[in-house]
């Protein structure tokens, strides 16, 4: 793969073009990567004991790897 976590990264298709971000999570079988602030979608969450009130939230959802493009990376 041509990313890591904590590279930033162009989003060059999809919805989300022309953004920038940079890798939460990779996921090497899948080839899909978790781009911070990017590619929210919308998760309905029953009531539960952890969460009583239950309700919507935005999550990011993966992207693909051939739809990012790395402009740094990191030294670590």
């Amino acid at each position: 793969m041509h990313v890591k976590t904590g590279d930033t990264v162009k989003v060059i298709a999809g919805d989300e073009r022309g953004k920038t971000g940079v890798i939460k999570s990779v996921n090497r079988s899948t080839q899909r990567v978790i781009v911070e602030g990017l590619n929210l979608v919308t998760k309905h969450n029953k009531p539960s004991a952890k969460n009583p009130q239950g309700g919507i939230t935005k999550i990011e959802a993966p992207i693909h790897v051939s739809n990012v493009q790395p402009i740094a990376t990191t030294n670590a």
